[in-house]
């Protein structure tokens, strides 16, 4: 993430308001949004209902970042910004509560035209329509995570890109920032403490993406203005923490178990070194007999060669 990045989400989040009116309705500015993302007809069949204005919306803003320099060779920072987009999409599909998706690729096949692409990409643009079809089939695993989760995840991208936004309009004194920082840190702690951050988990690895992006942000502050030394840093990995808090609430059972193992040692170890003793002594007194019955059977024949 960049502000070039952020610059382009913000114009979306100015044609597309992410919250509803007192009567639970979406705020698109209509004629915005025709004219900007439904080629100035909103009387298109596929342009008509809230739904269709978001795809619409989410459409341009792929075609707007992958045709600018965004999407280069660095394909961890690529897929970053491919969960954003696609958090953009679910956070906003799922605004009103009726409107609960369970699966990407059906909520977009209803946008697929008779060429096999989307409604709202010109036949031409096959490029765009391998990058929307690949984005849902490799990204759908974002639509089982559960709504309050991507609210929360949808809050850190804002708020991360309303910093960036904001240091590009006013850079006199970034301590503005420290109170925003601290807002997202306190986002962030609640979903690095959730359950759903395993190991090898989409969770986890969303987390580790605004992780880095966030301390982008920091270097990226730093460069710009004075203040930034007081933005808060995030807290360590939950992984961490877990290892602290097992080590440190050790059940009892293990706690007596880890203090009678050494005892019981401690006493083993003599008697069984006392009982190998004995056995050895046991096996060198055989081994002396063994040589002794020896000795004298040689000199038994030795003396019947004589006598012969």
């Amino acid at each position: 993430m960049d502000d070039q990045l952020c610059k382009i989400f913000e114009v979306i989040w100015k044609d597309f308001p992410d919250t509803l009116d007192s009567g639970g309705k979406y705020q698109f500015n209509d004629n915005e949004v025709c004219e900007t993302y439904c080629n100035n007809n909103c009387e298109n069949i596929y342009c008509k209902t809230d739904n269709d204005k978001i795809m619409a919306g989410w459409i341009s803003l792929i075609k707007t970042i992958y045709g600018s320099d965004l999407i280069k060779n660095d394909v961890p920072n690529n897929m970053n910004i491919n969960e954003y987009i696609i958090i953009w999409l679910i956070y906003m599909l799922n605004l009103k509560g009726s409107n609960t998706i369970s699966n990407l690729n059906e909520t977009c096949n209803g946008y697929i035209n008779e060429h096999g692409g989307h409604s709202l990409v010109s036949t031409i643009d096959k490029d765009y329509n391998d990058i929307i079809k690949n984005l849902i089939n490799n990204k759908n695993y974002l639509v089982d995570m559960d709504k309050n989760i991507i609210s929360k995840f949808y809050s850190l991208l804002k708020s991360l890109c309303s910093m960036y936004n904001d240091i590009n309009k006013d850079t006199a004194n970034c301590t503005q920032f420290l109170q925003k920082g601290k807002e997202f840190v306190g986002i962030f702690e609640k979903l690095n403490n959730d359950s759903n951050n395993t190991e090898g988990s989409s969770h986890r690895a969303l987390l580790s993406s605004l992780s880095t992006d966030y301390d982008n942000f920091k270097k990226y502050c730093n460069e710009k203005c004075n203040g930034c030394s007081s933005i808060p840093p995030l807290p360590a990995t939950r992984r961490t923490q877990v290892s602290a808090h097992i080590s440190e609430n050790t059940s009892p059972g293990s706690s007596i178990a880890s203090k009678l193992i050494p005892a019981l040692l401690i006493f083993a170890i003599p008697i069984f070194l006392g009982i190998a003793y004995k056995y050895s002594l046991f096996e060198f007194d055989k081994r002396l007999q063994r040589q002794y019955i020896r000795e004298k059977i040689k000199k038994i024949k030795n003396k019947m060669k004589l006598n012969i």
